[in-house]
């Protein structure tokens, strides 16, 4: 039986090379995979999902408003496994539509994300598959004090942790920093 499976952490914990990795095993298998990412990602070309270590592949850029399952139906229906990077971007609507996918056509969805914000609160799309996806596991990031990363911290261009401004603000490592709460509390205290 298939399933919407929801694969999460922090920056920088090998959630893009993963899918792309995932999207490889599945091909090799010469199966047909459908790979998604929101098109507000832009980071590395509006068709393209490339992971820290190198690893990219063309992928089909949904808009906000754009109908997944009518998608999958209509345009790549022959498709065996339906891959999502940086799926905190979909609408709920999106990953309603997805887990529509997966029960109507019995296939899998894996869904590879940030769970939240640089505020510490959870982006819609992640609150969602929370909600609803049957599997869910975390992928685990280090913080420089060497405990699990949590945070994933917004810097400003001289370094500073951002507490406030728009959930959706599109960076690398020159942006975001994956910290432990613990370690982006005390930067933040001391910052003043």
């Amino acid at each position: 039986m298939a399933k919407l499976y929801f694969k999460f952490g922090a920056m920088g914990c090998s959630k893009t090379a993963q899918a792309l990795i995932t999207k490889f095993n599945y091909e090799e298998r010469d199966m047909k995979v459908l790979l998604l990412k929101p098109a507000v990602d832009t980071r590395d070309g509006e068709t393209v999902v490339r992971s820290r270590i190198g690893l990219q592949q063309e992928a089909i850029a949904v808009g906000a408003d754009e109908d997944l399952h009518a998608l999958y139906c209509n345009v790549y229906p022959d498709r065996d496994v339906v891959i999502v990077d940086e799926c905190q971007f979909l609408t709920p609507e999106q990953v309603d539509q997805l887990a529509d996918i997966v029960i109507e056509r019995d296939i899998p969805v894996l869904c590879f994300g940030l769970s939240t914000d640089f505020t510490t609160h959870l982006f819609p799309g992640s609150k969602r598959l929370f909600e609803i996806a049957e599997s869910i596991s975390e992928i685990k990031s280090v913080c420089t004090c060497g405990a699990k990363a949590t945070v994933n911290a917004r810097l400003d261009e001289n370094g500073k942790i951002v507490t406030e401004g728009s959930q959706i603000c599109i960076g690398g490592n020159d942006r975001y920093v994956a910290m432990c709460r613990k370690c982006w509390l005390k930067r933040r205290a001391e910052q003043g």
